[in-house]
Formats: C-alpha cells, sequence, structure tokens
C-alpha cells in the first residue's frame, strides 16, 4: 500500500492544448479515490501521468514520498486495469494472469499461489483453464482485475473499466470492486463519467472540468453541498433544476414568472441581486409538504415517466427549461395534470448567476 500525492500536476501537449492545470491531491494509504468528470476534463490524463504513460509538463507526482515523474512505468510499483481487457487470446485465462510475473522471473510457486488466491478473491476459479474467446464480457473483466492483483501493487490505477459492460454487469462489478478493496485495502485511482460509480464506489471524489479540480470531498458531501453550478449539474440523476431569478429582501424571484420564493433561515445570508436557484428533483414534496417545507408554486405536467420504483415528473415555467420532480412509484399522474409542489426543508441551493457558478449559501 501507498500515499500518492499530486502537487501542481500539469499537462500540455505540443499543439498547446493544456489538459491537466494545476492538480495537487494528496491521495490516502488505502483509499479509493475517484476521478469524475466529462470527456476531455483530464481524468484519464492524470491517471496516465501517474502510471507513467504520459510525460509530466510540469508538477510533481510522488507515490510514498518517491518521486516518479521521470520512472518507468514498471518501475513505479502499480498496476493498471483499463476500459479494453487487452487479454493474450491464444492464452489461458492462467496463464494471462500469470504473464506479467513470469516477465519479472518470479518463481514459479509464488505464480500459482499469487493466481490462486486473486482466482478465489474474484470467483473465477472454473474458468482458469478458459480462452479469452470463451468468456463473458464480466469474465474476462475478472481476468483483466485478476491479472493486475496478482501483481500485488502499491497502487491500483482503474481507467473506466466497467464502460464496457452491460447495465446490469456494471451493478454485479461495481459491488465486486468494492468487495476487493475491503479485502485488499490497496490505494485506487479510479477514472470514470459515471457519477453513479462515483458517488458508489469513491471514499473521496474529485470532480474535474477542463483540467481543474472543481470540487474534492466525500460522495455524500458533494452530492449535498456542491461548490458550483457546474458540480450541482454533473452530481445528480436526473440533474438538478436550475432556476434563473433574483434575490430581494430575502425572496427568490423566479425569472420569467410571478413565482416569489420566501428564502429559508439557511438560505437568507446569499447577497442580493441575480443568482441561480437549485433544488434537486427528490427535494420536491408534492403537496403542502408539511410545516417546515417551503410553498413552491402548482406546475402542470407535461411529460410523465412511470418507472416502477418512482416516477419522473417534466414541467417547464413560464416556457422557461425543463425540470423534473421525482414522484412516487405508485402515483396516478398523467400528462397535463397540476401537481402542488413544495420544497423540503433545508434543500434550498443558491448559486452565483455568472459562468462560475459558485455556490451562496
Amino acid at each position: 500500500m501507498a500515499t500518492v500525492t499530486l502537487r501542481d500536476l500539469h499537462k500540455r501537449y505540443p499543439e498547446g492544448f493544456h489538459a491537466v492545470r494545476g492538480i495537487s491531491l494528496d491521495i490516502a494509504d488505502g483509499e479509493f479515490l475517484v476521478l469524475v468528470g466529462p470527456s476531455g476534463c483530464g481524468k484519464s490524463t492524470t491517471l496516465r501521468m501517474v502510471a507513467g504513460l504520459e510525460e509530466v509538463t510540469g508538477g510533481e507526482i510522488r507515490i510514498d514520498d518517491r518521486l516518479v515523474n521521470d520512472v518507468a512505468p514498471g518501475d513505479r510499483d502499480i498496476a493498471m486495469v483499463f476500459q479494453n481487457y487487452a487479454l493474450y487470446p491464444h492464452l489461458s485465462v492462467r496463464d494471462n494472469m500469470a504473464f506479467g510475473l513470469k516477465m519479472r522471473g518470479t518463481p514459479r510457486s509464488e505464480i500459482d499461489r499469487r493466481v490462486a488466491d486473486a482466482a478465489a478473491a474474484l470467483s473465477i476459479e472454473p474458468l482458469l483453464g478458459r480462452r479469452p474467446r470463451e468468456l463473458s464480457g464480466g469474465q474476462r473483466q475478472r481476468v483483466a482485475l485478476g491479472r493486475a492483483i496478482v501483481r500485488e501493487p502499491a497502487v491500483f490505477l482503474f481507467d473506466e473499466p466497467l464502460s464496457n459492460l452491460d447495465a446490469k454487469l456494471r451493478v454485479q462489478m461495481r459491488a465486486e470492486l468494492a468487495r476487493l478493496h475491503r479485502r485488499l485495502g490497496t490505494t485506487v485511482i479510479y477514472v470514470t463519467h459515471d457519477q453513479v460509480e462515483a458517488l458508489t464506489l469513491g471514499d473521496r471524489i474529485v470532480l474535474l472540468n477542463h483540467g481543474v479540480i472543481q470540487q474534492a470531498g466525500e460522495p455524500l458531501e458533494i452530492y449535498r453541498r456542491p461548490a458550483n453550478r457546474f458540480v450541482a449539474s454533473f452530481i445528480g440523476s436526473p440533474t438538478m433544476n436550475f432556476f434563473p431569478g433574483a434575490i430581494r429582501d430575502g425572496i427568490f424571484l423566479v425569472e420569467g414568472s410571478d413565482l416569489r420564493l420566501p428564502l429559508p433561515a439557511e438560505a437568507c445570508g446569499a447577497p442580493s441581486g441575480q443568482a441561480v436557484l437549485g433544488i434537486r428533483p427528490e427535494d420536491f414534496l408534492a403537496g403542502q409538504g408539511g410545516v417546515d417545507a417551503t410553498p413552491f408554486t402548482s406546475v402542470a405536467l407535461d411529460v410523465v415517466e412511470h418507472m416502477g420504483h418512482e416516477t419522473l415528473g417534466h414541467f417547464a415555467l413560464a416556457g422557461g427549461s425543463d425540470h423534473v420532480v421525482r414522484l412516487a412509484g405508485d402515483i396516478a399522474a398523467q400528462p397535463g395534470d397540476r401537481v402542488p409542489l413544495a420544497v423540503r426543508p433545508g434543500s434550498i441551493h443558491l448559486f452565483a448567476a455568472d459562468e462560475a457558478g459558485r455556490r451562496l449559501n
């Protein structure tokens, strides 16, 4: 196990693209850290610099206080699992898992022990004699994980390892990865564009955009108190509803409508002026919502999605953007129905109206 430290890390390409812009992180021994963000945000580039597959333009990378900027990938004591399984098609599962150890001259008895332990941990013992073409996608991913595990590295690096799997397998493999991390206790840096993977797997999430850290923290901390409008829009599905407007004397005036929303005490410290109100779909309450809820307005649903465990209702205010409310799964709502809404106590988010969109409350 190991700590990983990134200090003012930069990556510039010859054509002038600045992919990573001054990232600094301290990753604790045994931590499961998730780098998440949209395509092109710099998360995979950062991971590849830690792995030694991309040259560092500026800054430092340390693994257990050892500067590794110019250390070859094979000498960094890391193991990497890619989106592409990259298994040798002519080798058995056992030989695929053992290949790297053989190249390093590891004794045969030690190779057999490590392969057996990894296969048991991943429940792939019956597959050891098969070729990759005889495996499902989920089984191939387990073999790729096993090949990394047998290395017994100080740090695991995962680059979107589940993105090629179908929805059901992704759920299963998320659980497998969580169990595996608890069992091994190894430091993990995991890259994904999937916010569900980030929220369910990470001890800590680092959300990137345009090569810059937007927010770093525990999953629920980021979900409940996003640092800016970008974080609020990226984390959460369906995404947070945003209502542009202005704050005047403790009242939020929704732009393009006559809706005046009294701000609760915890939001009244926000400065007057132009702002954006944020409310998550699940923080709307159908009906009056109880004495502590903040009354919102009655909305007409134009699209209703019945999903069994929940119902999503879409609405617009004064011809504005599409907004979503999460309702009970057994509600008998139909397009055209009007639903009175209130806002759950303590769930109002206020952001600056400028491009940065920093949190105001």
